[in-house]
């Protein structure tokens, strides 16, 4: 699997971010080509500041990805970011490996 993950800072009106976040943004994503999954989290910092919102989304590979990334669909995706009023955006990829814990 490989694995976009978007940090957000801490929004200008978390209110609104979340109402378009959830409204006009995840819909966007849910459009893209061979997205297999799609979490958000808000996290708590604990001893530290944490991202006001990660979001992940997960492929089957870096070529899913990659395709992905490509498309029109992300395109408008990302252009729809732009509009967001937050302290700061982070985005990062990368494959995802399972540890054995047993």
């Amino acid at each position: 699997m490989h694995r976009i993950t978007i940090e957000y800072g801490q929004p200008a009106d978390a209110e609104a971010f979340w109402d378009h976040y959830t409204t006009v943004h995840i819909p966007l994503a849910r459009g893209l080509p061979g997205l297999r999954r799609f979490y958000v989290s808000r996290p708590r910092g604990l001893g530290g500041q944490a991202p006001y919102l990660v979001a992940e989304l997960w492929f089957d590979d870096a070529d899913a990805m990659k395709s992905a990334m490509n498309s029109q669909e992300m395109a408008e995706t990302s252009a729809d970011a732009q509009s967001f009023e937050v302290a700061s955006m982070v985005m990062f990829t990368g494959a995802v490996e399972e540890v054995d814990i047993g």
